[in-house]
C-alpha cells in the first residue's frame, strides 16, 4: 500500500471566525487553598465527594478537605478509574439518587472529575448514562466542582469529559457544564510519579498543538497564546524533571496545563483533535496512559498531514524551535523531529512498537472510525483510512 498524501486545501482562509466566549468557572490558585473550599460550596447543598482509588490519603489532599468541610454533613464515592468507565459511575449516580444529592465535589484528577460530569448529568435526568455519552453533550446536569491533585486535563476549567466503556473497549467524549470552581494547589503535585509527570506534560503540550498545528493567518493573538505556552511548556520540562517539588515550576505546569484547554487560545480559530481521537483508541484497547497515547500518535499525524500543516508547521518551528535554515521541506521535517524528541526529552516511547502494539491495533482503529462514518481534523479528511496511515507511520 502506498502512503498517502495529504494535501493543503487550496482555498485562501477566511481570517479569524465568528465565536461566543464564556468560561464561568472560578479558578482557585495557590498554597493552602483548599482551606478555602468551606466558604467557596454553598452552605444548604446536600453534598457526594467523588474520589479515585486512594492517591488523595497520600498525598494529604482527602485530610485537607476534611478539614475544611468540619461540621458538614456530606457522602463519599471512591473508586473512579483512570480513564473513568461508565460501569462505576452509574453506581455513583445511583448512590447520588437514593441519598438526594444536589451538589458534587470531585477530588483527584481529571479523570476522577470527569467521572464527576457524567455522574452529574446522571443525577439530572432518567437517561442512561452511556447514552447521554454517545449523545455527545449533557443537557442537563447538578452543579459540580473540583479540587485537583493533577494538571494536565484542563477538565478543571472545561466542560468536556472522556468516557469509557469496558464491556466494549470504546471511548468518547462529551460536553456540558463547567466547574462552579475549582481549586488548584500546585503543592500537591509533589507526590506524582515521573511516569504521571511526564504525561501530563505530554497531554497539556499536545492539547495546545491540537488548537495551534492547523491554519496560518486566522489570528496572530491566538498564534502568540499557544507558541507562548509550548515555549514555557519546553522550557519548565527539564527543571520539573530534575525537581518535581519546585513549587514556581509546578505552579507553571499547573497553570499551562489548565490554560491548554480552557478555551483561551482556541477562540476564532480551526482546531484539529484527531491525535486525540487516535490515542482515545489505543486508551480504550491498551490501557495506554492518555498523555503517552498523544506522545505516540501526534508525531505521527504530522507526519501523514506534512503538506497539509507544512504552513504552521514551519511557523512552529521557526518561533518555537528556532528552525532558521534549509528547504521549506527539511524545515517542515525538522519541526516534527523536534516535536517527537520533546516527547522523549520527558521519558515518553513515541512508537507503537516500543509499546507492543502492531498492526491487529491499527486495522481494528481504522475499522472502527470507518463504521462510524468518522471524518476528524481542521479539514475534517482524517478517516478511518487516514488514521490507520498515521498509525503506521508511528510504528
Amino acid at each position: 500500500m502506498k502512503p498517502m498524501r495529504i494535501h493543503a486545501p487550496h482555498e485562501k482562509t477566511d481570517g479569524m471566525k465568528n465565536f461566543i466566549f464564556q468560561n464561568p468557572t472560578r479558578l482557585v490558585f495557590g498554597k493552602g487553598q483548599i482551606e478555602k473550599l468551606s466558604e467557596l460550596l454553598p452552605q444548604d447543598v446536600k453534598l457526594m465527594i467523588t474520589l479515585g482509588s486512594g492517591s488523595v490519603t497520600r498525598n494529604g489532599v482527602y485530610d485537607q478537605v476534611k478539614e475544611s468541610l468540619r461540621g458538614r454533613n456530606f457522602i463519599e464515592f471512591w473508586g473512579i478509574e483512570p480513564n473513568p468507565r461508565v460501569e462505576t459511575l452509574r453506581k455513583a449516580i445511583q448512590t447520588g439518587k437514593e441519598n438526594r444529592i444536589d451538589y458534587l465535589l470531585a477530588v483527584g484528577g481529571g479523570s476522577v472529575l470527569d467521572g464527576t460530569k457524567l455522574i452529574a448529568a446522571g443525577m439530572a435526568t432518567e437517561e442512561d448514562a452511556w447514552d447521554i455519552v454517545l449523545k455527545g453533550v449533557a443537557e442537563k446536569q447538578i452543579p459540580f466542582a473540583s479540587v485537583m491533585t493533577v494538571p494536565a486535563t484542563g477538565s478543571e476549567m472545561n466542560g468536556g469529559a472522556v468516557i469509557t466503556r469496558e464491556e466494549t473497549r470504546e471511548k468518547y467524549s462529551f460536553g456540558g457544564d463547567y466547574p462552579q470552581f475549582s481549586i488548584l494547589d500546585p503543592e500537591v503535585t509533589y507526590t506524582l510519579s515521573e511516569h504521571q509527570i511526564a504525561c501530563g506534560l505530554a497531554d497539556a503540550y499536545t492539547h495546545v498543538l491540537e488548537q495551534y498545528l492547523t491554519t496560518t493567518g486566522q489570528s496572530r493573538i491566538m498564534d502568540r497564546w499557544a507558541e507562548g505556552l509550548l515555549l514555557s511548556l519546553i522550557e519548565i520540562a527539564p527543571g520539573i524533571k530534575a525537581n518535581p517539588r519546585d513549587y514556581d515550576l509546578m505552579a507553571d505546569y499547573m497553570l499551562a496545563a489548565t490554560l491548554a484547554l480552557n478555551d483561551f487560545i482556541r477562540m476564532g480559530i480551526t482546531q484539529d483533535w484527531a491525535t486525540h481521537q487516535i490515542g482515545h483508541e489505543l486508551t480504550a484497547l491498551h490501557g495506554t496512559t492518555h498523555g503517552h497515547s498523544l506522545a505516540i500518535v501526534m508525531p505521527a499525524t504530522l507526519r501523514v498531514l506534512k503538506e497539509q500543516k507544512k504552513a504552521k508547521l514551519l511557523q512552529y518551528g521557526e518561533r518555537v524551535f528556532g528552525i532558521a535554515g534549509g528547504t521549506d521541506e527539511e524545515k517542515a521535517d525538522k519541526a516534527i523531529e523536534m516535536t517527537e524528541a520533546f516527547y522523549r526529552s520527558l521519558g515518553l516511547t513515541t512508537r507503537l512498537s516500543d509499546e507492543g502494539i502492531g498492526e491487529k491495533t491499527i486495522h481494528t482503529i481504522a475499522r472502527r472510525f470507518n463504521q462510524r462514518g468518522v471524518a476528524f481534523g481542521e479539514n475534517r479528511n482524517v478517516t478511518g483510512d487516514v488514521a490507520e496511515e498515521i498509525l503506521k507511520s508511528a510504528i
